[in-house]
């Protein structure tokens, strides 16, 4: 589903280069559960704007879903975006004083989807993210953290996409209320869905089951199911 090839991003500022990814190469196959982990300042928030479509590498590729994307223009990149890429994000993004449903509608409704056809979408969406029918009509600012969450994950499933990526969707949660958001993605991730989760925490990146480390924008070790890659197979 998504390859990079020896993608770098370089910020320029006068004479001054900021390279904050230095030839990252990997694959993630439909259906997998990936963490990519690093620590602040390592590049993974550059490598998931990247894979997000939302920028592209100075050098090097990007297939998704076997199309170079790293060439694509914006209104190209807005397109995959649209229909193929759930974001789940840090801070839940959820309009305030909104109804639960409305809030989870809204992608449909920019997708001029019918009022019937995407209200009975949105249900079945909260009702996958972890959430019941009670919900539907109470106002974002009436719900815990956790179920805030829920109803972005909710939001990602609506336009049924490719992939949903998650940027820390646990950075704003207590302990606890993180382990009952992550079984959410852990049961997505067993009905087929691909998952690619951003984060700092190990503990977090636990759920996955193949977990990429980045460290000063390098991959450092890839392991899926306990099986570490070599140095030289991840370069490759």
């Amino acid at each position: 589903m998504i390859e990079v090839k020896n993608i770098t991003k370089v910020y320029k500022t006068g004479d001054f280069e900021n390279k904050v990814l230095k030839g990252i190469s990997f694959s993630i196959n439909e259906g997998e559960f990936v963490a990519i982990i690093g620590p602040s300042g390592s590049g993974k928030s550059t490598l998931m704007h990247i894979l997000g479509c939302l920028d592209t590498p100075t050098t090097g590729q990007y297939f998704f879903e076997g199309k170079d994307v790293s060439r694509f223009s914006d209104d190209e990149l807005a397109e995959i975006r649209k229909r193929k890429i759930g974001f789940v994000f840090q801070a839940f993004n959820l309009l305030p004083r909104t109804t639960v449903l409305r809030n989870v509608m809204l992608p449909l409704i920019y997708a001029n989807v019918s009022r019937s056809k995407r209200e009975k979408i949105a249900k079945k969406a909260i009702i996958d993210a972890g959430l019941k029918e009670k919900h539907f009509y109470r106002l974002s600012n009436q719900l815990s953290g956790g179920e805030m969450q829920r109803v972005a994950i909710a939001r990602s499933l609506v336009n049924n996409p490719s992939i949903i990526l998650a940027d820390e969707p646990t950075g704003n949660l207590d302990s606890k209320t993180g382990e009952f958001v992550m079984q959410t993605f852990e049961k997505l991730n067993k009905e087929g869905r691909t998952i690619v989760l951003i984060t700092h925490e190990k503990y977090i990146a636990e759920n996955a089951k193949r977990k990429i480390t980045i460290r000063d924008g390098e991959i450092i070790e890839d392991i899926t199911n306990g099986i570490s890659k070599s140095v030289q197979q991840i370069k490759e």
